[in-house]
Formats: structure tokens, sequence, C-alpha cells
């Protein structure tokens, strides 16, 4: 997807007519059903009409130009693409990321700087180092940049058109070198080396066919977070970090560096809603943090995401990973870093009705994750929380950290990865189930990469679902916690407890099951043993997962009132004793159960419902 797309030339007579804005509010509205802020469009009409004067004076006229074009997979989009080829033929393309920045100061991250945006002082990546992130994640994930014999080359810079540098700047400092060596950043003052930089490798024009090979390309399939934790863990991430992301990894380091002491802590909260990449940046963190000779640990509130972890890493490694209250009697600072994924799942005690006597713990459960660490990463989304008794939330976590006097930072990711890096669909659904009020009311079907389907039947969801799995891609079936759970048969068979019409499946294995019968995986491993499609996952071993495909029914514990235009909470359909018990808390804590069901696909989601009012609800939000 693109806001923005032509020749150098008309390009350049949009901007000088002051045309360019419009345009791409025009199609920013197009493809997400709501206008941009006038912050944003005031940036589109000065960075835009800057750039459009380097590519008149470089004399780019034969050129193609993509203005705001998204990365595969990823919610992020590029300021600017400009194609051609060089003296000898060869396809190239070349990212300029846009700056209004006037001013910068040092940080003391690795790969950042300061500087003043809407109106007070951030932490944001250094421009060189960000579009260089973009650069080669676009030559990881689009086919136009590595495959066959002439893939397009790819290079990146940052141009910085209001900035006035000086000698000792920050954008200049010593650890930036070989960043800005390999992409270039140019200010104000440097518009000629703009124009010699874009000249070199598109100077024979013939951009808008390169253009096409860019367009006709295709993307590489997602990577898989759990099918790459091993390669993490034991060698070299796979995954390219992008600006929040990187700030945040960025951060930690640099605090773990720092000499902490006993009543000197940091507490890093990371803030994210589904597929904003809180998993990958743990697990980068934990492998890098252990390369670099530090005691880090990943802790979750999860038993299958730990023990799927556990057995993709091995015994040696698995000793790592733990859960939230294995810190109960934990000595002070036994760990450098604790990373506490999926934070929302923190309980008030870690004390259960199996803790003895004597080892049961008098403080909260958040109190024994500070107390073990010198820092503490706590990532979090605070719409994920299914359970009345997890209450974990950002201001749970910082209130404790200030009454324990650490030092606190938060974060925020927005760049969007799953759902084929559609915002507008995260949107949509936390405004169909009004979780979150969101510009996106309708979801329109024929224009967006997501391939969301209402279907008529759980078996047209599972056939469909069979037919990706045949393509290559991974998939799994789940539902509201709206039937019985059973225990297997004395021959270690599931039993078929979840029925709609002719539909019979069985759950997946539940966690206190003993002998089960050979092909049937543990609960804990649904999600990755491929055996898993043949039972329906219900929240409590799909959350923390992705797949390309899942497939969802829409339980009637949760349904759509038309007359009364409320969603209501029915928990007399519903079978999970713990949340039904709670009634004050079971409409909420349900919308986000289906919240966290509809958005485990990378690739797609396909539901049926069992209510048809809420069927026909779903379906009146869609454009097709």
């Amino acid at each position: 997807m693109r806001l923005y797309s032509g020749t150098s030339e008309l390009f350049v007579q949009d901007a000088m007519r002051n045309q360019i804005s419009e345009k791409l509010k025009a199609s920013f509205f197009k493809a997400f059903r709501y206008s941009p802020s006038p912050a944003e469009v005031g940036s589109w009409q000065n960075s835009l009409l800057a750039m459009a004067a380097v590519i008149e004076q470089a004399n780019l006229k034969d050129h193609g130009i993509l203005l705001e074009y998204q990365l595969p997979l990823s919610s992020k989009r590029l300021d600017c693409l400009i194609t051609g080829q060089d003296q000898n033929g060869k396809d190239n393309a070349v990212i300029v990321e846009l700056k209004q920045w006037q001013k910068s100061d040092e940080c003391d991250a690795d790969s950042s700087v300061l500087t003043w945006l809407g109106g007070t002082k951030r932490e944001v990546l250094h421009p060189s180092v960000q579009v260089g992130q973009y650069q080669m994640y676009l030559q990881d994930m689009h086919t136009a940049f590595y495959e066959g014999d002439n893939p397009v080359t790819l290079n990146s810079c940052a141009y910085l058109h209001n900035y006035r540098a000086l000698t000792d700047d920050a954008i200049y400092a010593e650890k930036f070198h070989d960043t800005v060596e390999k992409h270039p950043l140019f200010t104000a003052n440097d518009m000629e080396s703009l124009q010699d930089y874009l000249q070199k490798p598109l100077e024979n024009g013939n951009g808008i066919e390169v253009l096409r090979r860019i367009d006709e390309g295709c993307y590489r399939p997602s990577k898989k977070l759990l099918d790459h934790v091993s390669k993490t863990i034991n060698s070299r991430s796979d995954f390219v970090l992008l600006d929040e992301q990187k700030i945040a990894y960025d951060r930690v380091f640099a605090e773990v560096r720092k000499d902490y002491h006993h009543q000197d802590k940091a507490v890093i909260v990371i803030r994210g809603g589904p597929g904003t990449g809180k998993s990958v940046i743990a697990i980068n963190l934990m492998a890098d943090l252990l390369r670099s000779g530090y005691n880090a640990q990943y802790a979750t509130g999860s038993k299958a995401f730990t023990e799927t972890l556990r057995k993709i890493i091995g015994a040696r490694g698995s000793t790592q990973f733990k859960y939230f209250n294995s810190y109960a009697q934990a000595p002070e600072n036994i760990v450098d870093v604790l990373i506490c994924d999926e934070a929302h799942r923190i309980r008030e005690s870690s004390n259960s009705r199996f803790t003895k006597a004597a080892l049961r713990s008098g403080i909260a459960q958040i109190e024994e994750l500070i107390n073990a660490a010198k820092v503490l990463v706590c990532f979090i989304d605070d719409k994920q929380v299914v359970r009345p008794v997890e209450i974990g939330s950002t201001e749970y976590i910082l209130e404790y950290a200030r009454q324990k006097q650490c030092r606190i930072m938060e974060y925020k990711l927005d760049v969007q990865f799953r759902c084929s890096g559609s915002e507008s669909y995260i949107q949509w659904i936390n405004n169909t189930l009004a979780v979150e009020r969101t510009p996106n009311v309708i979801w329109n079907a024929g224009e967006e990469q997501f391939d969301f389907r209402v279907m008529d039947s759980p078996e047209a969801v599972e056939n469909a679902l069979k037919l990706r799995l045949q393509e290559g891609f991974t998939a799994r079936m789940t539902a509201g916690f709206c039937w019985p759970w059973s225990d297997p048969d004395a021959a270690g068979q599931l039993l078929n407890d979840v029925n709609v019409g002719n539909y019979k499946r069985p759950w997946n294995a539940n966690p206190d099951a003993g002998r089960l019968a050979p092909g049937i995986p543990k609960s804990s491993l649904w999600a990755y043993d491929p055996n898993g499609f043949h039972q329906v996952g219900c929240i409590y071993t799909a959350q923390g997962f992705e797949f390309d495909y899942v497939g969802v029914i829409f339980g009637n514990d949760l349904a759509y009132d038309l007359d009364s235009g409320k969603w209501l909470g029915n928990r007399q359909n519903s079978f999970d004793s713990v949340v039904k018990r709670d009634a004050g808390k079971f409409l909420d804590l349900v919308k986000n159960v289906y919240r966290v069901l509809l958005t485990r696909g990378v690739k797609g989601c396909y539901v049926c419902f069992i209510d048809k009012d809420t069927e026909r609800f779903f379906r009146s939000r869609m454009e097709h």
C-alpha cells in the first residue's frame, strides 16, 4: 500500500502547486477511513516541497516516486522511495527519510538522540539508524530486493531539511559514524550533496520500469516468532527492529550497563496492542543480553507460552524461562534483567492452593519481580486481561515502581506486524467490540491486504483453514469458552466437547490431563505442534501465539443486541468458571477474549457466529 505513486515530474508539479498534501490526505482517508491529523498534513506539505526541490535541481525527470509506502507486513510507512537505473542500466531504489527537526541533543542509548517533538523532548532513533532499519527490513521482506539474478539495489539516506548542524552536533556523534557512512544524513546545508547522492544510482532514469518491478514483487511469508526463537537464542536474530521497537531495545541495554545498587533499580514498561512486536523485542533482548554476558531471565504468566519456548530452546537454555510466580523466594537483585512478557497476566500474589505454608509470600507478585531484578522490563497490553485474577496493568506496575523509588521509563509501540500490518483491522476490531473508540467504523474487505471473512459455519471455517495448511501456511481453530472441557477417556482420546450443529470437535487437551493418545499434543504445545490443528483452542492456549490464519467460533457468551445497540455478556452460556463468577467484570473480560482470538492471525482471520444478530452486526460494519 502507498498513498502516492507516479513519475518524478508529476510529483514535482504536484508539490510546487501545493497539491501533494491534498492528494495524500485523500488517499489516506480512502485507505484508513479517517482523516490524517493536521500535523501530519503539514509535515507532508513542508517536507515534500523540500524533497521536490531536490529532485528538480538534481534533474531527476525519468524516475518513479512512491510516497508513504507501507513496509510489508508492518504498519510503518516510508516517507519517499525514488526508483531508477544507474549508468550501467542496473535497477536501483533509494529510500529518503524526511525530518523537520531543527535541533537534537545527546542520548545515552546506542541508537538514539533527543529532539523536540509535539512540544516535548523525546528520545528518538537517529535518522540514519531509522532509515537503515527500514532498508534492511525491506530487503528482507520484499522479493524485488533479493530474488533473481538482478534484484533491485536498495540504498537509503535521511534529509533534515530544516536542520542547521554544528560541527559538534549530537547527530554527528562518534557512535553514529559507521551508520551515517552507510546511510548518509543530509541537513539544510547539504542540498547539493544530496543531489549528488541521488544522481549516482539513478542517473539513467527509466524509474517507472523499476517501480513496476517493485509493484509486481511479493512479500516473503512472515517470519514466525516461535520458528525463529531457537536460532535467535543460539545464534543471531533474524528480526529487524523498527522505530519504537529499536528505541525500547536500546533503552534496556543503556539501563543494564549502569551500576545499580540495592535500592537503585530501573523499571521499563513497554506497551503495545496485538501484533506490535512485544514478544519479538523480548526474544531479541533475551538473546542479546545473554550473548553479552548478562544474567537475563524471561518470565510469563502463561504455561502454554513458557512451555513452548522451553521445548524450542531445549533443556540447556530452558532454565532461563520462568513464570511470574517463580520469584517468591528470590534474593534481591538475583538477575541483571528480568523480562516479563504479557505482564498484564501478573497476579496479586504468587501464592496458590498448592503453595506450602512455609513458602507462602506475604508481598505482591509485582513487588517480588521488582525485588529480583536490577532492571525489570514489562511488556504489556492493558486490554488483554481475560481473567479476574490477572490484575497487571501499566498503572499498577508503575505504582509499585514509584513506591520502590525505581527509575521509570515508558514506551508505546504503534507499528503493526500482525494482520498483514493493518492497523485499520486492529482498530476496527476494538471499535466493533466497543473495547475502544477509534475512527475505524467500517472494514473495507476489498481494499485491505488482511483476509478477514465471515463464514456461515465452523465447517466452512475449518475447510478454508485446511486449504491454507495445504499451501504451507500455519493455521489453528479457536473458540470462545462456551462448551464444557472434558478429561480424556480411558484410552487417552479427547471428547468432542465443541458442538455446533453437525460440527463436533474436541478442545485442545486439558492442562491437567494425564495420559494422552498418540498424536495429541499436550495443552501447552497445542499452538506449536502440527497436530494441534485437529483440536479447537481456547483463549488460554491461543493467547501469546500467532498463526498465519486463525479461525474463530464466536460463541454466545457475548452477543450484540440490535434493539439496544449494546454488547451483552451472557454468563449462563460460559463454561469458564473463573470468569463467569465475576459478574461485574464478565462483559469486559469476554470482550477481551474475542479481541485476542480475532487478532491471532498474521495473514487472515475466518470467523463464524453462533448468535446471528451478532453476525448481522459485524456484517453491517463491513464493505465488500
